[in-house]
């Protein structure tokens, strides 16, 4: 055996190493969920079941408001995915195509934006909802309408960084052969540009969507009264007991959760592994 081969083999054997380790977490998760409850809780458990069923899922689905739960955090989710796309695209044009004062300074500060810990913004920002709905109530506390504002705010940062990388790679000639063709500026912008970036925003979309279905300290925080309005990781408290934790329903609970996500992650995964790859490029 070679060098190149060796190399070649310790690559795929850390790349295997590395997918078993992650992937060992979601395997204990359902086994988990569908494991009887004697087994669940057994202090000698065993990476098997011989008996496997669903009584933990019918449970948890048996939860009073778990559907209106799971629709509460799919709008939110959603709801920022939609706004951040268009934000961060027209925000990463404005800092790579456009020259202005404090360009330079925004940048710097959306990367600080990004170290400021969330429990460290939670009490300002509950004040500045209770004050913001005595004069809007739709965007006040108790409102889906918090919680997407909240999550916009800290996916964008991110995600103009992210694109602001894809949008620099697109040769600026492109467009200007565009012009000269007579393609307006917003022509330009929509049809040429966007769909070049398109792997850029898929990959953006993926960090907002599981940072905005994952929130439990900002919904915990912000839905004080109105239950209807909470969302699934706060319905995840149901099944922790004073006394003892129902981890079949936790976990049953948790598998549910993880569904869309991985819906969204198969509908993106195309236009994702190319996006991560332009910006390993970059």
């Amino acid at each position: 055996m070679n060098a190149r081969s060796r190399w070649r083999l310790a690559a795929n054997t850390t790349a295997i190493l590395v997918a078993v380790v992650t992937a060992f977490p979601i395997f204990w998760m359902v086994l988990s969920a569908v494991k009887p409850k004697g087994e669940v809780q057994s202090l000698d458990p065993r990476p098997w079941t011989a008996h496997p069923t669903l009584e933990s899922f019918r449970q948890v689905l048996s939860v009073d408001g778990f559907g209106r739960y799971f629709l509460n955090s799919l709008v939110i989710a959603l709801s920022v995915v939609v706004l951040s796309a268009l934000v961060v695209f027209l925000a990463a044009v404005a800092v790579t195509r456009f020259r202005f004062r404090f360009r330079t300074t925004i940048m710097v500060m959306f990367l600080i934006a990004q170290m400021i810990p969330v429990e460290a913004l939670t009490i300002p920002l509950f004040f500045m909802f209770r004050d913001a709905g005595r004069v809007a109530p739709g965007i006040g506390l108790n409102t889906l309408a918090s919680l997407i504002l909240v999550q916009l705010a800290f996916s964008l940062p991110f995600g103009i960084w992210m694109m602001r990388g894809f949008v620099a790679a697109v040769p600026v000639s492109i467009e200007e052969a565009a012009q000269i063709d007579g393609a307006s500026r917003t022509r330009i912008l929509w049809r040429i540009l966007l769909p070049l970036v398109a792997p850029g925003l898929a990959a953006t979309s993926v960090f907002s969507f599981i940072a905005a279905w994952n929130d439990f300290v900002f919904a915990k925080t912000f839905i004080i009264s109105a239950t209807e309005n909470q969302t699934l990781p706060s319905a995840l408290l149901v099944f922790f007991k004073p006394d003892e934790n129902d981890w079949g329903g936790i976990m049953a609970a948790s598998t549910l959760m993880t569904v869309p996500v991985l819906i969204f992650f198969i509908a993106v995964q195309r236009k994702l592994v190319s996006g991560l790859a332009g910006a390993v490029k970059d």
